[in-house]
């Protein structure tokens, strides 16, 4: 375990053999230092840890902590693999090019290998509270485990989420985006869990496609539409925050910019 240190956050990194993946898990673990009670502690798994990397998250997280603002949080991100399109889909379907295939395995390793780890390592048996995020693809991912497994989390938050992802081709005759957007639909089928809290954030530059024509980019349009949908469930605007970024891109600079806002809106001290 490498270990490396600045105020108040201590980041330590690991390597997970997983059963489910058949592969090493590179985890690194961003823990606030001088928590009287670890129980106390929220924890919140982000999804593409490389890029928590590049966006040197641990200062990011050291200026709120030296700030006060946010409660004691430990953040987890996992790096991402090279078949991460497999891994990072969602777990019951498959998207129109068969990509997902391991999104299932991927959510066994996050709730049977993962979760337990943490709560060995860090000897904390029951944390006060779950949440999940990712970035793009892995926003998708966060959003999806999150739903599947509602017992477990009350948060999840989503950067230029990949909310296009769809079980049918666009160019196909009867492509309807309102049936074939995969995490849409899961929405519409599923339950109203009132206690799931949702963050999501989309650049003005995310994109520019616009498969509808309504002048609108389709990652503004996809997540508003889920919004719609959680909103068509039972959420209310005060379980949602909406977060659009005025000259945003798909990119690390832009979700290194929304971040703190995320986890002041998630766990600001009252």
């Amino acid at each position: 375990m490498l270990r490396k240190k600045v105020d108040n956050i201590t980041v330590e990194n690991h390597i997970l053999s997983s059963k489910f993946l058949n592969r090493e898990v590179k985890v690194d673990c961003y823990l606030p230092v001088n928590v009287a009670k670890p129980a106390d502690m929220s924890l919140l798994l982000i999804n593409d840890g490389q890029d928590l990397v590049t966006m040197a998250f641990e200062k990011i997280l050291d200026k709120l902590y030296e700030q006060n603002t946010i409660s004691p949080i430990l953040c987890v991100g996992m790096h991402c693999s090279s078949d991460r399109k497999n891994e990072y889909g969602t777990a019951k379907i498959l998207d129109y090019k068969g990509r997902g295939a391991k999104a299932e395995l991927y959510m066994q390793f996050i709730m049977e290998e993962l979760i337990p780890f943490i709560r060995d390592t860090y000897k904390v048996p029951s944390f006060k509270e779950k949440s999940f995020a990712g970035f793009s693809l892995g926003a998708l991912s966060a959003i999806d485990i999150v739903w599947n497994n509602p017992a477990d989390f009350c948060k999840a938050g989503a950067f230029s989420g990949s909310f296009w992802w769809r079980d049918k081709a666009q160019e196909d005759e009867d492509f309807d985006e309102e049936q074939n957007r995969i995490m849409h639909r899961q929405v519409r089928e599923g339950s109203h869990y009132p206690w799931l809290k949702f963050f999501f954030e989309v650049g003005t530059q995310d994109e520019t496609a616009d498969r509808n024509n309504n002048g609108i980019i389709d990652a503004i349009d996809d997540t508003v539409s889920l919004i719609d949908e959680l909103k068509s469930k039972g959420y209310a605007d005060d379980d949602i925050q909406y977060m659009e970024l005025q000259d945003g891109r798909h990119d690390v600079p832009t979700w290194a910019r929304a971040f703190p806002d995320f986890l002041k809106w998630g766990w600001a001290k009252s």
